[in-house]
């Protein structure tokens, strides 16, 4: 125990954690079992981490960091140690990676009936399932998920400001209003292409190459994330990441399932599970239109975020695709975004229709009063036509 707590005191003391997350507010932190979805490299760890910093003394014993890639706890189970960290005054713990200890879910609930004092703060994939999955979390459990930084907390992080975030409604109706209160501060658009290009994931601020290091993410998710926790056997990982690429190489278009089956040398229904598993681990996006969802075919597959796009095929990144993907992206933590009919068309919470343009090429596009201009390459808007980087300051 004394080796934990000696980990857990230089963790908290080096934590680094610039931009303080939004669900940090948001968490209900009376509830005694909490888990913490998300994607790798979105900073769960240092989420954690900065929790424990907040809200304890670091020489205070009563909250303990455990880390479940430690070897020790393939020996021992969660609930035992539990068991002790709470015989010495433990009252808060907070476990990472938790899906590593086998039968996590069984031991997470023998700690919720053991040890009624003890509340438990953890975090796993975002392809795990925890209520659907493992019935035992049923009515005991509060699942959030922490996603990639949004534009307003990279702007907040790259020039030193506190901006808050924004209700798409208040947006909508007074876009005007607000980008009048953030252009005296700062320009934007001097910092938006880098968010779109590297500013999703917290480790580009790390002094290694970003689109390597996002590769190698990338293959931790299809190859921890899909595999293990899916249980899905080692000879299909190739498949999986060929499928991944070619729907990258595509851009966001409704894909050709027969082709990509064809392709892979799987069948069709294959194709679909494994479509679903990339967009559990946040690699993609399905998009449909209004009224569907999987197992159908997506109108749209898209890259759940433009980082994924320059790692993936960078000397073939269009501008618009980029834009959409930013688009969706930003929507996706609070809304629902369906496909409405032409490419660049959406539909936001199934009554606000949206079209992304360009504002350099769109002056003599006809503009109807029952949709949504997000426009790009500017800094402001009028009426119904907004910029779209102020999307970015919906969380």
């Amino acid at each position: 125990m004394e080796a934990f707590f000696r980990t857990h005191s230089y963790l908290v003391e080096h934590v680094h954690a610039p931009v303080r997350r939004t669900l940090m507010d948001e968490i209900d932190w009376r509830d005694r079992l909490i888990g913490i979805k998300g994607t790798r490299g979105v900073g769960k760890t240092t989420f954690l981490l900065q929790y424990a910093k907040e809200n304890f003394d670091v020489r205070d014993r009563q909250c303990l960091y455990v880390n479940m890639n430690n070897f020790y706890f393939q020996g021992r189970g969660i609930a035992d140690f539990a068991g002790e960290f709470v015989s010495h005054g433990g009252r808060v713990l907070l476990i990472d990676q938790v899906f590593k200890q086998t039968e996590w879910s069984q031991e997470l609930r023998r700690c919720y009936d053991l040890y009624p004092e003890l509340k438990i703060v953890f975090t796993g994939s975002s392809v795990m399932r925890l209520k659907e999955e493992n019935p035992e979390l049923n009515g005991i459990v509060k699942s959030y998920n922490l996603r990639g930084f949004s534009f307003r907390e990279f702007l907040n992080l790259m020039t030193g400001n506190q901006f808050h975030s924004y209700s798409l409604d208040d947006i909508l109706h007074n876009h005007e209003r607000i980008v009048k209160e953030i252009l005296p501060k700062v320009s934007p658009m001097r910092y938006f292409q880098d968010y779109i290009h590297h500013g999703f994931y917290p480790f580009f601020q790390e002094q290694r190459n970003y689109s390597e290091n996002l590769l190698k993410t990338m293959n931790m998710m299809t190859e921890v994330d899909i595999l293990l926790i899916k249980q899905i056997e080692l000879k299909y990982l190739t498949k999986i990441k060929k499928l991944f690429y070619q729907l990258a190489e595509e851009g966001p278009k409704a894909p050709n399932v027969s082709q990509l089956a064809n392709d892979i040398e799987t069948s069709r229904a294959t194709v679909m599970n494994y479509m679903k598993y990339l967009t559990d681990a946040r690699m993609l996006n399905m998009i449909y239109p209004v009224g569907e969802d999987f197992p159908k075919k997506p109108s749209k597959v898209m890259l759940h975020n433009s980082n994924l796009l320059y790692a993936i095929y960078p000397i073939n990144v269009e501008k618009q695709d980029a834009m959409e993907t930013f688009f969706v992206n930003s929507l996706w933590k609070d809304h629902t975004v369906n496909q409405a009919g032409k490419d660049a068309h959406y539909i936001v919470d199934g009554d606000k229709r949206f079209r992304i343009c360009d504002a350099k090429n769109d002056a003599k596009m006809r503009k109807n009063d029952d949709t949504y201009y997000a426009r790009y390459n500017t800094e402001v808007g009028h009426d119904n036509q907004l910029p779209l980087w102020l999307l970015g300051f919906l969380y």
